[in-house]
């Protein structure tokens, strides 16, 4: 995901940006259950907020609270500096959203970006 994230605009070092993450991990499983991972932290590696969304139909082992495979990850980046404040309320949204069973299940069909952009505009705005 970290090299993903790394091909777009914003990145200025990729290999700070997976040290930064294996850190962040190391401190405790960014797995918060239910299928769900949420990989994030702050790096002199980007210029800007940057977000990744990925799903493993098979899942993934990823330490996570309950225990079991992560289907669906949202990995978050922002720089030291967050001058519009968005990286902390956008991790607490996130985590919000995929507590509801009904929007996990709507996020393993999600096909391309458009519909994941949709999905999750209709839920900002909804509420």
């Amino acid at each position: 995901m970290a090299d993903r994230l790394a091909r777009g605009a914003g990145v200025r070092d990729p290999e700070l940006l997976l040290e930064m993450l294996r850190r962040r991990e190391s401190l405790g499983s960014t797995g918060i259950g239910k299928g769900v991972a949420i990989p994030h932290g702050r790096s002199l590696a980007v210029t800007e907020l940057r977000v990744l969304f990925a799903r493993s139909q098979h899942g993934v082992e990823f330490d996570s609270m309950d225990k079991k495979p992560v289907h669906l990850f949202f990995l978050i980046v922002a720089p030291p500096q967050d001058k519009r404040n968005e990286y902390l309320p956008l991790l607490g949204r996130i985590a919000e959203l995929v507590k509801e069973k009904k929007i996990r299940d709507r996020l393993r069909k999600v096909e391309q970006f458009d519909d994941l952009r949709e999905l999750l505009e209709e839920q900002i705005s909804g509420e």
